[in-house]
């Protein structure tokens, strides 16, 4: 894991599809709130990922797939939001992530919403059935937002994703613009407060969540 800042608001980005702890240093995405950062306003925790071990993980059955990305969801909860918490003497962190790491954005926050204050989500997909090849048990459900969402009456959970500032960002060019129209109306059928900003003349790529990440940002933070 790399962490960039010495105080302010925890920012936990998951990194993208496959790749790794350094994935938004070195494309930018850091340098784009640098400023926040240097002003004590984000301190950002960017973990490893395993998806190569999880969902991309063809060689082991969809169950094992899934088993192995709970794995990873525990250590992130235990082993890094909480310690980031205790760092910044926070009740909340803020979440986020591009592509792929925006679904585990989603699919943590909605699952532990007493630890999240802000979610970001930049040209995601939600849907892990592509992963799992008709394979389904309790497990996969409960990491597939656009199946469990729906379904979720428990006021314990609804009460705390609606005080969440939950943000899909997404492009009129983003291949995956569909699945962020379908988690919006998922959320919207919900009555949970969010925003889909879908940008003008714009894709899925570093290029364009760079400039959006900082927007963003500001918007969690309250600026």
């Amino acid at each position: 894991m790399l962490v960039f800042g010495d105080s302010g608001l925890p920012v936990v980005l998951f990194p993208t599809a496959q790749d790794r702890y350094y994935t938004y240093k070195d494309t930018g995405i850091i340098n784009s709130v640098s400023s926040l950062i240097e002003e004590g306003k984000i301190k950002a925790y960017c973990p490893d990922g395993i998806d190569k071990d999880s969902w991309y993980n063809y060689s082991i059955h969809p169950a094992d797939r899934i088993k192995t990305h709970i794995g990873y969801e525990n250590v992130i909860l235990h082993d890094v939001i909480n310690y980031a918490l205790y760092e910044a003497d926070r009740k909340k962190v803020a979440i986020g992530g591009c592509g792929f790491g925006g679904y585990h954005a989603i699919n943590f926050a909605l699952k532990h919403p007493d630890k999240i204050s802000g979610i970001i989500s930049l040209g995601a997909f939600f849907d892990i059935k592509r992963f799992i090849f008709g394979y389904y048990d309790d497990n996969c459900y409960f990491n597939n937002p656009p199946d469990y969402m729906p379904n979720l009456e428990d006021p314990h959970y609804l009460d705390r994703i609606k005080e969440m500032k939950i943000i899909l960002g997404t492009g009129e060019w983003d291949p995956n613009l569909d699945e962020n129209k379908r988690m919006s109306d998922i959320l919207n059928k919900k009555n949970i407060p969010h925003l889909l900003d879908i940008k003008p003349d714009t894709g899925g790529d570093w290029g364009w969540w760079r400039g959006m990440f900082a927007e963003y940002v500001m918007e969690i933070i309250g600026k």
